[in-house]
């Protein structure tokens, strides 16, 4: 059984429902740069698309930061070794 605790913060992890969705943020942002790189926003659209981009990119952290934690919770919990079949 996993406890909640300060020392296990996977264990205080959100469900999967409410982790940032990665690849929804990953396509807005990489729609946000081809935006940027098309070279025809005024001063004050390019600002507000870097402004989102900061936020998404964020979020596209967070998501990596969350899904690595995982990842090593997952890894803990199997660091036995696997049993191998016998001939």
């Amino acid at each position: 059984m996993v406890f909640l605790t300060k020392l296990n913060p996977v264990a205080n992890k959100k469900s999967d429902a409410s982790l940032p969705d990665f690849e929804g943020d990953l396509k807005k942002l990489e729609s946000i740069l081809a935006k940027m790189e098309g070279g025809e926003l005024t001063l004050e659209q390019a600002l507000k698309h870097f402004e989102q981009g900061i936020q998404l990119a964020r979020h596209c952290q967070q998501a990596l930061d969350q899904a690595s934690l995982r990842v090593q919770e997952l890894m803990g919990e199997n660091s036995q070794p696997f049993d191998t079949p016998e001939e």
